[in-house]
């Protein structure tokens, strides 16, 4: 699983780890965008919207063969839908609202194959190995996977350490706006009740010796040291990106109209 262990030793550097969490569309050629753009990996969600199994599939085999990480975040953290998100074959999992190490239990139970787990393997997840015996799978995926759990709620955070420590954590995530909502302070990411959480969350993963992940401007987290982030959802940069441009342009014209207008 390449591309998992490269994101790891990614995330072990002093350089960001730039990613970008797919939510409203998903084709495959964001992939190639996002791989010769020359990010370090992207999130497809499946929380919020219910992307094609099939088209999930092609997006993480084409990862697979390009070496590119793409991980998906599940819509929950049940046996079932845990292994049927590692049937698809990302190379790591963005798990939502995850308040207690417990939960993990039930995720390790979808991840590894039995003695560790209950997963059984399917899919085009089975193309990360040439031969299906147990040793294969514990050393060539299972081994290498990418699990963050979500923290978006006051029960999450007064359990990061234990959520944190869990055997199957890679690293320590943050969904800032949930979380917001779920402190009553949605969504002020200034206020002060939501910095003093991230602070806490942060603080958890380092203790562990773990990253921890958010999604934010990315300027701003960099500055506030973190590393491992996504920055935008691509569908909404493009929104940004075209209003500016619009805008600029409109405002050319008016100004090009107005100095033509003194010389007539």
């Amino acid at each position: 699983m390449k591309p998992a262990i490269d994101l790891k030793r990614k995330m072990g550097t002093a350089e960001p780890t730039l990613g970008v969490l797919i939510i409203d569309h998903l084709w495959l050629g964001l992939i190639e965008i996002a791989r010769e753009a020359s990010l370090d990996y992207v999130i497809i969600d499946t929380e919020h919207i219910q992307h094609d199994s099939q088209l999930v599939a092609d997006a993480c085999m084409l990862g697979r063969l390009t070496g590119f990480p793409v991980l998906l975040r599940p819509t929950a953290t049940d046996f079932d839908t845990i292994r049927l998100a590692m049937d698809l074959g990302p190379c790591g999992l963005l798990l939502p609202m995850v308040e207690t190490a417990e939960q993990l239990d039930e995720v390790r139970d979808g991840l590894y194959m039995p003695p560790r787990g209950r997963r059984r393997p399917g899919g085009p997840g089975n193309r990360w190995v040439k031969t299906f015996d147990y040793p294969t799978f514990k050393t060539q995926v299972e081994d290498h996977l990418i699990v963050i759990p979500q923290i978006e709620s006051q029960m999450g955070i007064e359990n990061a350490p234990a959520i944190v420590q869990h055997e199957v954590t890679t690293a320590l995530g943050i969904g800032p706006y949930d979380l917001s909502a779920n402190l009553g302070v949605c969504y002020q990411p200034d206020h002060p009740k939501l910095q003093e959480a991230i602070g806490s969350i942060r603080k958890a993963a380092d203790d562990a010796g773990k990253p921890s992940w958010i999604i934010g401007d990315g300027e701003t987290l960099i500055q506030q040291g973190v590393g491992f982030f996504c920055f935008t959802e691509p569908s909404a940069l493009l929104h940004a990106t075209l209003k500016q441009t619009v805008d600029r342009l409109r405002q050319a014209d008016s100004s090009a109209l107005r100095t033509f207008s003194k010389l007539l």
